[in-house]
């Protein structure tokens, strides 16, 4: 059965390419995520950096994510994501270089951070409306469960041989290679028939055109409020996303001094959570329409939540404490697929074609506003408070939408 919705994917080149590029790039940012966490705290040691670092990471997609999404839907999708892999591609091979020349400092970080993630805002609703254009409704399901076990298979590679590239070719290296990895994503993409995306324009696409940029946008936010389901939906995303910030922010202080270990014990953790992303994205693609898509985030909310909290026991368990948290990570990861694949399922399914852009941007800035939040939150709170209690405290409140979602009839019908 699987082989055969891979081999009926396999008849949408331009889907392959997009496919293919994801994998390159997620394998080279799976890389980064390990060698950019640890020099952010060997260059800083500090918790609240770590926090005001990560929270900036989202202030971007807060202030711009409202009006990038309508200019992505008045743009040619490929050309937008090619220039802004090429544009994240030369900035963080600017941060190597940095850093390898010993000149980075702080201050950078703060730029450089913003700088990409202002590029990110226009890359990833480029990157969401593209697929429906590619691959037809029916196989949305079994694209995106496809996409997401062969994306973070990559990012699992990536991990497995994180340590080995930071021993031979340093910090500077590892994120040199992640620069790369852009490049030669951005040339893929080049690949995609810019007909069979855009495909001919209609009347409807001339109108849209003509139409004002306030009047796209307001289009945009009033197609997404009018559809109760996706306003739970990005509600419930936005709390989570606050939960998940102290885990986020301080596992490379979780790591240090809770599991005793480096960059090593660090990878581990994140090819545990990749893992359980892995093996739930292909389960899914195997067997999920057999459920409703409600079943499946509410199971996954549950068990991220029970696990997250879980991460605390390796503090009573020292002499394999890193294993059991890789296992709970494991379970994190496995929970992570059971809501991402459904809910964006959904959205892709019910926003229309010429509204993905603008409403999958709006979608994105309401649910990360919780984010800076929580990051600025998690430095703060990690100064005073032992990060293995801080994971605890909101494992426990991240099942809070499990009881909610439970008691929504209307989000139980899909």
């Amino acid at each position: 059965m699987k082989e055969k919705k891979l081999s009926s994917l396999l008849a949408h080149k331009s889907f392959i390419y997009l496919l293919l590029a994801r994998v390159i790039s997620h394998f080279g940012d799976s890389i980064d995520s390990i060698a950019y966490s640890w020099m952010v705290y060997m260059l800083t040691g500090s918790e609240i950096m770590m926090g005001t670092l990560f929270a900036l990471n989202f202030v971007p997609g807060i202030l711009f994510n409202f009006f990038s999404g309508a200019l992505v839907d008045r743009w040619p999708k490929r050309n937008v994501i090619i220039i802004t892999y090429s544009c994240r591609g030369l900035l963080v091979i600017f941060t190597a270089l940095l850093y390898w020349l010993g000149w980075l400092q702080p201050w950078h970080l703060y730029v450089l951070t913003f700088t990409i993630s202002t590029i990110e805002c226009f890359s990833s609703p480029a990157e969401m409306a593209i697929i429906p254009a590619l691959i037809p409704k029916p196989k949305l399901l079994s694209a995106n469960s496809i996409s997401t076990s062969a994306t973070r298979t990559a990012e699992l590679a990536g991990l497995a041989i994180t340590g080995g590239i930071i021993a031979f070719f340093g910090i500077s290296g590892a994120i040199l290679i992640d620069g790369l990895t852009f490049f030669t994503a951005a040339a893929l993409i080049a690949f995609i028939r810019t007909d069979e995306v855009e495909g001919i324009p209609t009347e409807k696409d001339e109108a849209n055109k003509s139409a004002t940029f306030i009047g796209d946008i307001k289009i945009g936010l009033k197609f997404l409020l009018s559809n109760q389901l996706i306003v739970t939906i990005v509600i419930v995303s936005a709390y989570v996303n606050l939960c998940l910030a102290p885990y986020n922010v301080l596992i490379p202080v979780y790591v240090a001094e809770i599991l005793k270990s480096g960059p090593q014990g660090l990878s581990l953790l994140g090819i545990g959570l990749i893992s359980g992303m892995i093996v739930s994205a292909l389960w899914i693609s195997r067997r999920g329409d057999r459920f409703k898509k409600s079943q499946l985030i509410m199971l996954g909310y549950l068990m991220l939540g029970l696990s997250y909290a879980l991460l605390y026991l390796p503090t009573f368990i020292p002499i394999h404490a890193l294993y059991f948290a890789t296992a709970f990570t494991f379970c994190m990861g496995l929970s992570v697929s059971l809501v991402n694949t459904p809910a964006s399922t959904y959205f892709m399914e019910t926003v229309p074609k010429e509204l993905l852009g603008r409403v999958g941007a709006i979608y994105s800035m309401i649910c990360t506003i919780a984010i800076p939040i929580g990051g600025s939150l998690a430095g703060i709170l990690g100064e005073s408070i032992r990060v293995n209690i801080l994971f605890f405290v909101f494992g426990l409140l991240m099942i809070l939408p499990f009881f909610y979602l439970l008691t929504q009839r209307s989000f139980r019908q899909i």
